[in-house]
């Protein structure tokens, strides 16, 4: 079990990218959670097992269809590892 913060920029407020990522997110079997900062980024806390958080950042770098991404940074982290996936 690893985690990764991931920070992505772009159109990502107001686009359902936080939703879609819980949808992505509970589909490969990975807890955390997506929240929006006031910056106007989204954060990604993402624990689950390493192919899984490997498609995850995958699918961030372009989100759903109404997003723009400009960047995705990630790090990997170490945390309590939550019980299910969650929106902020």
């Amino acid at each position: 079990m690893a985690c990764r913060r991931f920070l992505i920029t772009g159109r990502v407020q107001g686009v359902f990218f936080r939703a879609s990522t819980r949808a992505e997110a509970e589909r490969l079997g990975i807890t955390g959670y997506a929240a929006n900062l006031a910056n106007g980024c989204v954060e990604v806390l993402a624990c689950g097992e390493a192919p899984a958080l490997d498609e995850l950042a995958v699918w961030l770098r372009h989100g759903p269809s109404r997003a723009k991404v400009d960047a995705v940074r990630v790090e990997d982290i170490e945390c309590d590892v939550p019980a299910e996936f969650s929106t902020r």
